[in-house]
């Protein structure tokens, strides 16, 4: 029998549902698309400045991401502490390069990168980046 590792699924998932926490404590989730990194063991996700997780995540910067395999017979969750970077108002800041950089590790080139960093900034897309603290998950079947 080969052990579960939540880590793989991780690697696999191409969206979750992250949680943040609301001024009054209790929990909002909201669907992401996150890329994992596993050589740093850090999460990474593409937000908008002004919703409410990154609204929540810059008065409490504690967060949990759950990813469910396709099948629906195994999960992982991670949770750790973010750091969020931008928004940037220069396309080629280091607000907006921290995107790209992003942008290449999760899908590799985009076909238009000025366009693309255009709307970053346009956007007011900020990155979070969440160092996991503990991860965890089951494998059912």
């Amino acid at each position: 029998m080969t052990l579960f590792d939540p880590r793989s699924l991780l690697v696999e998932s191409r969206i979750g549902v992250l949680a943040t926490i609301k001024a009054n404590g209790m929990p909002q989730l909201s669907p992401v698309t996150p890329f994992y990194e596993r050589e740093s063991d850090v999460i990474y996700v593409s937000m908008t400045e002004g919703r409410a997780k990154t609204v929540n995540l810059r008065r409490d910067p504690r967060a949990a991401l759950e990813v469910t395999a396709a099948d629906g017979w195994s999960w992982a969750t991670a949770e750790g502490t973010v750091t969020l970077t931008g928004p940037g108002t220069d396309p080629h800041g280091a607000e907006v390069e921290a995107l790209v950089d992003y942008y290449r590790a999760a899908a590799g080139e985009h076909p238009d990168w000025d366009e693309y960093r255009a709307v970053m900034v346009s956007d007011r897309r900020v990155l979070m980046t969440m160092t996991i603290d503990r991860v965890y998950g089951e494998k059912i079947r």
